[in-house]
């Protein structure tokens, strides 16, 4: 199964220039997006890991469904104002922009070891924040997990030099 056929470029979305990777159409094809959970566990078989952090919002489906398939607890990284208890929050840079992620401050066992889970790697500024988010809610990060990369914006090099282990399904 070549995972890529359901991957279409939306060009100048959200905004004019750039190339969005649409990852949705995957989802609708529960043997592709099964493809797709057990390339994931395929990369991280011999991975350590306690816990399985899913980045909204596409890595909410990604890892819960990841989460389900290795018996793994589920946490949510958020966009602000979207967790009733106490958070961390952490603003981070957008190839288009900026943002910010929150993680409830009661979240994690303490030395937690985190899998990271989101759909595309595009310049690694989600996954950085969330790692942070993750160290503040006293988890260790155990590495990163995303379906897709964008080669050409270099995200897996960011995230190297920052110290944070990062495996995709697919290069783009």
């Amino acid at each position: 199964m070549n995972l890529l056929d359901y991957l279409p470029i939306v060009e100048d979305f959200p905004k004019p220039g750039i190339l969005f990777r649409y990852i949705s159409p995957l989802l609708p094809d529960p043997a592709a997006f099964k493809y797709a959970i057990e390339c994931l566990s395929t990369l991280f078989s011999s991975h350590e890991f306690t816990h399985i952090a899913g980045i909204e919002s596409r890595g909410f489906i990604f890892g819960s469904a990841f989460s389900l398939y290795c018996q793994k607890p589920f946490i949510l990284i958020r966009k602000p104002n979207k967790l009733p208890l106490a958070t961390y929050s952490e603003t981070y840079g957008l190839e288009y922009g900026s943002d910010s992620l929150q993680i409830q401050q009661s979240a994690l066992p303490k030395e937690a070891k985190v899998l990271m889970v989101d759909d595309i790697l595009a310049t690694g500024g989600t996954i950085l924040a969330a790692a942070k988010l993750i160290k503040k809610a006293g988890g260790k990060v155990s590495g990163a997990a995303t379906i897709a990369q964008i080669n050409t914006l270099d995200g897996e090099s960011f995230l190297s030099k920052n110290g944070i282990n990062i495996k995709t399904v697919l290069a783009l």
